[in-house]
């Protein structure tokens, strides 16, 4: 009888329970009137405040806004406990400070933030509407990169050539020469020949246009690589671990072929492999219903692996 009384108890409660002055047997009503009457938009402010909290997010990821977030957290917890504690002197000084934390948070991100306005205002907002065009584009560009590191690795003609995808490399272009020009393997052959000036950079290409020539790139960190390896190779392979770019490498002294996507590098490839891998990490794929494999360096360097056990 105990347990029966308690349990019939708990239901009046529940029933008489009341959430903002709304009954719990009308929430659902509440809730349905809710939902009708949000418009198109509410919506959209909802989608805007979940994009703004998404870059935040993926700002957050370098180590610099990390840190720098890390030390925010610290001050305002600082800020609330001189409130807490009446600690006047620290609470007047910081509360100060707080109303320059706009423009100091401005000047802080500043690299950050104009990334992501360069992101917005960038390419791909008219990738939409140029969809064909931009991969008619991009074939013919892999095409003539294709034919000049086939010219160069027959004449041991080094070559460091930068296809630039997501992540915009204009820091990278600043450090060399500025170009806007078509790609074809006779300007490649050109930049990159032994007595030009510009043939110890790097070359960047932005959807098939040859942003820059002679840039520095970052070298790798990796203490782990071959000492074979030389500074083309390591400067490829810290470009690719600095961003989403896919990296051609042309030895000066072997004539081989290297690709480097993510950190990854696979040597001695013939140019039928190395448009291939082009042709799958720089164009657009599309879905056609079958089950045919990607091909990829990590796939190609996946079955090289599988083959040798």
């Amino acid at each position: 009888m105990g347990g029966t009384e308690q349990a019939a108890g708990l239901s009046r409660y529940l029933l008489n329970f009341e959430i903002m002055g709304v009954a719990l047997s009308d929430l659902p009503a509440v809730l349905g009137r809710y939902l009708l009457s949000i418009e198109v938009s509410d919506v959209l402010d909802i989608a805007l405040m979940v994009f703004a909290l998404y870059k935040l997010l993926t700002l957050v990821q370098s180590r610099k806004a990390a840190s720098l977030l890390k030390g925010l957290f610290v001050f305002f917890a600082v800020l609330l406990l001189s409130y807490l504690f009446h600690l006047n002197g620290i609470y007047y000084l910081m509360s100060r400070m707080v109303e320059l934390g706009v423009l100091a948070l401005i000047i802080l991100f500043q690299p950050e933030i104009r990334r992501i306005l360069e992101e917005m205002g960038s390419r791909r907002i008219l990738a939409f509407f140029s969809h064909a065009e931009n991969a008619s584009v991009l074939e013919q560009t892999i095409s003539q990169t294709v034919l000049a590191c086939a010219e160069m690795s027959q004449s041991h003609t080094g070559a460091l050539i930068v296809f630039e995808r997501e992540i915009l490399l204009d820091d990278m272009v600043r450090s060399g020469t500025v170009l806007d020009a078509s790609v074809s393997s006779e300007l490649l052959k050109n930049i990159f020949f032994v007595k030009a000036p510009m043939h110890d950079g790097a070359v960047i290409i932005r959807m098939g246009r040859v942003l820059g020539a002679g840039c520095m790139l970052p070298l790798s960190r990796n203490v782990n690589l071959s000492r074979d390896l030389g500074m083309r190779h390591r400067a490829g392979i810290g470009m690719s671990e600095n961003s989403d770019a896919v990296v051609v490498i042309v030895s000066e002294e072997t004539g081989s072929i290297s690709v480097v996507v993510g950190g990854m590098l696979k040597r001695h490839l013939k140019p039928e492999t190395l448009e291939n891998l082009l042709r799958n990490e720089l164009l657009p794929q599309e879905e056609d219903g079958t089950d045919k494999q990607k091909f990829s360096l990590a796939n190609l360097l996946r079955s090289r692996k599988n083959g040798e056990d």
